[in-house]
């Protein structure tokens, strides 16, 4: 798959197929196509519908496949962001945060990833359940806001805020930390767990993860009444 990532702050990903090839996409990726991408709706059994529905995403995938020769199709993202593109080479991984998916090429696999400390599933704000990229070809996720990527040393640690994690390299651990003194957790804003990542790996942080973006756009929603 050829990609060309088009537009800001609400991208596209417009892709190129070739004759006989196929990508998967979330439920309502889609924007635009060539007439000759065919698509055909699958849930992917019972075990894969269930990782679905515990990450957050659709329990159906669209599968669009160029026939009779080269064929071009379009995604775009939900919120303002960017779309961030990984290659997998059966040997890498790349782990994301829920609902992160946007398209693949069809040999990659996408599975249930659970955190392997519980605290920093349920405090560390990227959530117990992760999403996890295997295979072969091209994945393509969105982030909220702009990335930043860093790549961290062993051992070498990042701190990062609640949701600001979008994606790490498998070898990355997750773990949470507790932010010191009562008086900062109570009134600095942060709340009371920051994320701590430790390499060696790659992370690509988000700088606004939705639900800031929706608190920031709160107040200026008028009430109902």
């Amino acid at each position: 798959m050829k990609y060309d990532i088009q537009g800001s702050p609400f991208p596209a990903v417009v892709c190129t197929m070739e004759a006989g090839k196929s990508v998967r996409c979330q439920k309502g990726a889609m924007a635009w196509m060539s007439p000759n991408m065919e698509m055909q709706t699958k849930g992917g059994g019972l075990g894969k519908m269930f990782g679905k529905m515990v990450t957050g995403e659709s329990l159906f995938e669209n599968i669009y496949t160029a026939q009779g020769g080269e064929g071009m199709i379009a995604f775009t993202t939900g919120v303002p962001g960017v779309i961030i593109p990984f290659e997998l080479n059966g040997s890498n991984c790349i782990i994301a945060q829920k609902s992160a998916f946007l398209a693949c090429d069809d040999p990659v696999q996408m599975e249930v990833s659970f955190q392997k400390k519980i605290g920093a599933g349920f405090f560390g704000g990227e959530g117990f359940i992760m999403q996890k990229f295997t295979g072969v070809g091209t994945v393509l996720l969105e982030a909220d806001g702009s990335v930043i990527s860093y790549d961290l040393a062993p051992g070498q640690t990042m701190i990062c805020g609640t949701g600001a994690l979008c994606a790490m390299e498998s070898t990355v651990q997750m773990d949470i930390e507790t932010v010191k003194g009562l008086g900062n957790m109570l009134a600095g804003g942060e709340g009371f767990f920051n994320t701590k990542l430790t390499g060696p790996g790659k992370i690509w942080l988000q700088t606004m993860p939705v639900f800031d973006l929706a608190g920031a756009i709160a107040p200026y929603i008028p009430s109902k009444g």
